[in-house]
């Protein structure tokens, strides 16, 4: 798994614990902080996660619009939360994340949809982020 893939997938864990407890995001992220500092073997996956995170912070706002907008029939709280926190990564790489290739963002978003949620959640996610992909685009 390449160092990014790690991030995501450490962002991911930062959202869906952050969404689970009703933490602040700020607030979970402080946490994560503290624990990668005592975990420098790690360094590499913490830095691209705290980006993820700082900037789903950032554009928090836009970034649920969107999802809300393309979701057809669906709102935010209806989504199971892994699928929130995967979307919400997927929307900020392919719109705030210059560096990533929009189809690379959806393709990892896919795979961890897959890999973490409902039969039914990779294919949600796959055109869910491809409508924001090609209105944004």
């Amino acid at each position: 798994m390449s160092a990014r893939s790690k991030a995501r997938k450490r962002a991911l864990d930062i959202l869906y614990g952050a969404d689970l407890r009703e933490m602040p995001l700020r607030d979970a992220l402080t946490v994560e902080a503290q624990r990668a500092a005592s975990e420098p073997q790690r360094e590499a996956s913490w830095l691209y996660a705290r980006d993820i995170v700082d900037g789903i912070i950032d554009n928090a706002e836009e970034i649920d619009e969107q999802i809300e907008t393309y979701a057809q029939g669906w709102t935010l709280a209806r989504m199971p939360a892994v699928d929130r926190a995967i979307l919400r990564i997927g929307v900020w790489e392919v719109l705030f994340n210059d560096e990533i290739p929009a189809a690379v963002a959806i393709d990892e978003a896919v795979e961890s949809a897959k890999t973490l949620s409902t039969d039914d959640s990779a294919g949600f996610v796959n055109g869910l982020l491809g409508k924001i992909a090609q209105a944004n685009g």
